[in-house]
């Protein structure tokens, strides 16, 4: 018999003999009204679980991870405002079922069942896999998680009293809300959780408002692997910053009674706390999961034993709120109810083609109020320090900090965030005077924690705000990447288009710096980023397009709600010359604040037979080879494709009409680079000679070999010629 079967038959037939297993009676400020909502809520939730595994094994249902056994997270629930947003772990069903009787309209059997048979029609993710989640209730989605909701939670909970004072436009959370973030004792030592939770006590010990509760629901295992007896309370019990609470899972009036202590503490002191549950889990970790491979028999019939419903039962009897045959008659109600709607979820049509599928990739377009647009010509608003520079040219350093002067003017809902961001003013010196001028709430400087730092971004962006956070050096975000694959990108999709969390995220990358760092300060591969679905990524190659397009960026996060990824070339930063020493050939004069270079529009320079593909540090070295070539009678044409995902296609395309021969110049890798994208287009939509000049599979070295391993003027040259001669 499959484990659910025999749970289920052992509480109809313990509760109906009043067999329950032994705890403390029923104490605390639970209601007899709310210990019943409670309990039907984990009835539900317990039947929704065990329909949805029997859907699964006729192949109706596609059902994974399962609540039971941590029912009691629906007294949590009971605890809290239904506006109080939850980022919640993959077992809380129970959560979610309670909340949804707390917030009217929501029907939360089919509403769920929904979502585990994968159905169209499903409210959350639109079938696209089973979640948690709720716009109505506030739950943003989680799919099976790591710890890797954590961050964010941190950061919408930092969001709360920043966005009290400087309301965004958009803002979503109320300034007396909390946020709760739940997760799993295995969780809990994931390099992400851990990191997250120090952030939060780093946050609070220094008296900075942080209204968060964090739940463990302690089930004493991860998969197979058991956690160690008293190991989550030694390690998060006296953590500076962070108010320690436990309560028995498996008692719902005294769940409810800490839970509630926690969270009166996190909204009147605003500060973080941590809230310890065990529980037990049934069933084995997923639907697919044999328990008794690795676990003896006896371990998981003890669990089963202290099955929380018979808990809820017993306390509900001895209390005298409920007759035994009055519990049995809600259990049983709610099994009727959840056999009766699966027989109408599996009628439900479900998704079939891409086209469905990736409908939510890119996230809806919202509605923004209209700002102060500057007038055609004008090239600063206010700073007369910088004005009086205005009509000299300048370094690509210095034109983006001062399109990020005129952004921070414009929508006061900018916030930037990261490792010397602030007084520093960057590694580079890219946002210098950012906080003197919009101070210290707007220029957050963060511990040095990557994941820390793109998790505020994401809260911020749940909250309304615009983030533009900053990852110092491109090989830093691979310590972080997660959070855009696997959270930033992916929460429009799962949730149908109904939650976003916009950014524009500034890395300083690629290649060409000469004494400075080898390959974790120079790192020229972008493969990471590209193949995320939905980021758009752009890499300009001057300080004009730096600017300009720094503007498009921007508005595709306010606007359409975009991930967007700002790759700044870090060599490119003071370039002043171009061919000869003190030329001056790679400034460029501060634009207007009306021009911006759109999303897809690439730059062409020349209008020779020899095409030449490129972008960002490659860009700068074309132009240098394009001289050389231009004395040995070869005329060529540089487009600088300036956009790295979505490939601008059809204006490469556009940009090439007219030419004999293509050579595509990438100084990131051949294996993974964009080199491999372009050839492939251009093979697909052209029949043009065509060849490629990229970067060996290396790291980058420090000291003179610096460059030694990408493309080079001289290495441009001779490849242009070497296509340009073949037959």
């Amino acid at each position: 018999m499959d484990r659910a079967d025999i749970v289920h038959e052992a509480f109809v037939a313990r509760v109906a003999a009043g067999e329950f297993p032994s705890g403390d009676g029923p104490s605390g400020p639970l209601s007899d009204s709310e210990a019943v909502a409670i309990f039907r809520a984990q009835c539900l939730s317990r039947n929704l679980d065990r329909r949805s595994r029997k859907m699964q094994a006729v192949g109706q249902g596609f059902y994974t991870i399962g609540s039971s056994g941590h029912e009691g997270m629906a007294a949590v629930a009971s605890a809290l405002r239904p506006d109080d947003m939850a980022f919640l772990h993959y077992r809380d069903g129970a959560f979610q079922t309670r909340r949804s009787a707390m917030v009217p309209g929501t029907t939360p059997a089919w509403d769920m069942l929904l979502s585990f048979s994968t159905a169209k029609s499903d409210p959350m993710s639109g079938g696209r896999h089973k979640v948690l989640g709720s716009k109505a209730m506030n739950i943003p989605p989680q799919t099976s998680t790591i710890g890797s909701h954590l961050p964010k939670a941190v950061g919408a909970a930092y969001s709360i009293a920043l966005a009290k004072r400087h309301p965004p436009e958009h803002k979503v959370l109320k300034d007396d809300s909390i946020v709760i973030c739940s997760f799993g004792d295995a969780s809990a030592n994931h390099s992400t959780a851990q990191g997250a939770i120090n952030t939060a006590c780093w946050t609070s010990y220094q008296s900075v408002p942080l209204p968060l509760l964090f739940v463990c629901e302690d089930n004493g295992i991860g998969i197979s692997t058991r956690t160690p007896q008293g190991w989550i309370a030694a390690n998060f019990a006296n953590k500076p910053g962070l108010k320690y609470f436990k309560a028995n899972g498996l008692d719902l009036f005294d769940t409810f009674r800490v839970a509630q202590e926690a969270a009166e503490y996190v909204r009147k002191r605003k500060k973080p706390a941590f809230l310890h549950l065990p529980l037990v889990r049934l069933y084995g970790h997923a639907g697919a999961d044999l328990q008794q491979s690795y676990l003896a028999k006896t371990i998981f019939e003890e669990w089963e034993k202290n099955d929380p419903l018979l808990h809820s039962a017993r306390l509900l009897t001895e209390s005298g709120i409920l007759a035994t045959d009055e519990v049995l008659s809600i259990y049983t109600e709610i099994e009727e109810q959840c056999t009766r709607v699966a027989e109408e979820v599996i009628k439900q049509q479900r998704l079939s083609a891409s086209q469905e599928v990736m409908a939510s990739i890119v996230p809806p377009k919202r509605e923004c109020k209209p700002t102060n647009g500057p007038s055609a010509g004008v090239r600063k608003s206010v700073f007369d320090s910088d004005v009086r520079q205005m009509e000299n040219p300048q370094p690509m350093s210095r034109l983006i900090n001062w399109a990020l002067t005129d952004l921070m003017l414009k929508y006061p809902e900018i916030v930037m965030m990261g490792e010397d961001v602030g007084r520093k003013g960057g590694v580079y010196g890219v946002t210098q005077k950012l906080c003197d001028r919009f101070g210290q709430d707007r220029m957050i400087d963060t511990l040095l924690d990557e994941q820390s730092i793109l998790g505020l971004a994401i809260g911020l962006g749940h909250n309304g705000f615009i983030p533009m956070p900053e990852i110092q050096f491109l090989a830093y975000l691979h310590n972080a990447e997660d959070q855009i694959r696997g959270e930033a990108a992916t929460l429009s999709f799962f949730s149908n288009g109904q939650f976003t969390n916009p950014m524009v995220l500034r890395i300083a990358g690629l290649g060409y710096q000469k004494g400075f760092g080898g390959h974790f300060h120079n790192d020229n591969s972008l493969a990471v980023l590209r193949d995320i679905p939905g980021v758009i990524i752009a890499c300009p190659s001057n300080g004009a397009d730096a600017v300009k397009m720094l503007r498009e960026c921007l508005r595709l996060a306010r606007e359409e709600q975009r991930v967007v990824v700002f790759v700044e070339p870090i060599a490119l930063y003071p370039m002043r010359d171009l061919h000869d020493e003190k030329d001056n050939g790679w400034m460029q004069i501060y634009p207007a604040l009306d021009q911006i270079i759109s999303l897809g529009e690439v730059g062409v320079t020349g209008k020779g037979p020899l095409a030449i593909i490129t972008y960002g540090n490659g860009h700068y070295l074309s132009q240098q080879a394009a001289k050389v070539l231009e004395e040995q009678g070869i005329e060529t044409r540089i487009i600088d494709i300036r956009w790295i995902a979505p490939l601008p296609m059809d204006g490469i395309l556009s940009a090439i009409d007219g030419a004999q021969k293509v050579l595509v110049v990438d100084e990131c890798r051949r294996t993974g680079g964009q080199s491999e994208a372009l050839l492939s287009m251009l093979t697909e939509r052209i029949d043009l000679p065509a060849a490629r000049l990229a970067a060996e599979d290396s790291f980058i070295a420090t000291g003179p070999a610096y460059a030694a391993t990408m493309p080079s003027r001289d290495s441009i040259v001779a490849a242009a010629k070497k296509l340009w001669n073949a037959s």
